[in-house]
This record gives structure tokens, C-alpha cells and sequence, in this order.
């Protein structure tokens, strides 16, 4: 009579990759145990004091919308906390006096 350790695993092949499985990539590393390497993402208003934001400067704030005119959050653009506060001010000043879109509409 089998024991059921020996029942589960005699006689079917180990998992390779799917939910739960074993990575194809080597024994003894989960799949969800994936190293991702990313650059550390920086503020640049901190890092580089000689970038002024000003609600005329129309170029450094596009950088911070996306094409249909949605401010851009700082975890992906990597600002503090500070300069975000400040570049949202700018952007809807310069969205109320028509240098910037609220929205973008499809024509």
C-alpha cells in the first residue's frame, strides 16, 4: 500500500511553469520570485534646480500630461511630493487661461 506522499508524486512529472509551478528557468525558484531591476526613478526639479515651473512654460508642463490631457502621477513620472503639488498648481493655471487642453477630443 502507497502512502499518499507516494501516491502524489510517483507517478506524475514534476510541474513546470502555470500557476504554482516551477519556473522553466531552474529548480528551486518560484515563478513569482522573478528579479526586476528598474532605475530608480528621480525628481527632476530637485535633481536639476535650473528647471523653473511656471504655468507659461508650456513645454516642461506637456511633459507631465498625457495626450488626452490627464496629469500624469508622480509614480510614474517620479517626482516628490512637493514639486507634484506645485507642477498640478501650474498645469491648472495654465489649463485656465487656454495655454493647455483640459481634455483632448478626437477629431
Amino acid at each position: 500500500m502507497k502512502t499518499p506522499a507516494e501516491s502524489t508524486t510517483g507517478s506524475r512529472p514534476p510541474k513546470t511553469g502555470g500557476p504554482g509551478g516551477r519556473d522553466s528557468r531552474g529548480p528551486g525558484r518560484p515563478r513569482g520570485d522573478r528579479r526586476v531591476y528598474h532605475r530608480r526613478k528621480v525628481c527632476r526639479f530637485c535633481t536639476d534646480s535650473s528647471i523653473k515651473m511656471s504655468y507659461k512654460d508650456v513645454d516642461t508642463l506637456r511633459y507631465f500630461v498625457t495626450e488626452r490631457g490627464k496629469i500624469i502621477p508622480r509614480r510614474i513620472t517620479g517626482n516628490c511630493a512637493l514639486h507634484q503639488r506645485a507642477l498640478t498648481v501650474e498645469i491648472k493655471r495654465a489649463r485656465n487661461i487656454a495655454l493647455l487642453p483640459f481634455m483632448v477630443t478626437e477629431s
